[in-house]
């Protein structure tokens, strides 16, 4: 029964250990709305049997998306409210806000965070091409040199 006890323990704190220095989102909804295996051989550089996923993400005043990057990028398009993207760019920030209509490209690995400096949430309707099968869309990553926001 011990070692059951510290079996569980182990998979607990696996489970809920965050990596080092990743920023997690706050305040932050995603509903997977759609995820499908590429298999054709269309004009869009998508790679055969990897996956595109849609999904709604909602964003409440304050809350932002840490700093993550997406392994084959991202298609976004702001339904409502607004939104500023800080990027990492050398040892700066750029920032570049977005508002409803509006829409927006993260590249392959771009390392960036999203904040709602708005009153109301923003809503965004995400497309993540390339994304390996049985992977995640979003990766963690460690504030950059320029996070003193």
């Amino acid at each position: 029964m011990a070692l059951v006890s510290v079996g569980l323990a182990g998979v607990v704190t696996a489970m809920t250990v965050a990596p080092s220095g990743a920023t997690p989102p706050s305040l932050l909804t995603n509903i997977p709305l759609a995820r499908g295996t590429n298999a054709s051989d269309g004009t869009i550089p998508l790679k055969a049997g990897s996956d595109v996923a849609v999904a709604q993400i909602t964003v409440n005043p304050g809350g932002s998306s840490g700093w993550h990057s997406h392994p084959g990028g991202a298609i976004v398009v702001v339904r409502e409210g607004s939104l500023t993207v800080y990027q990492s760019v050398g040892s700066k920030c750029e920032t570049t806000t977005y508002t409803a209509g509006q829409a927006f490209i993260e590249r392959p690995d771009e390392v960036n965070q999203v904040i709602n400096t708005g009153t109301i949430p923003y809503v965004l309707f995400v497309t993540f091409p390339r994304v390996p099968q049985g992977e995640s869309a979003r990766t963690d990553e460690p504030a950059p040199a320029c996070a003193g926001l």
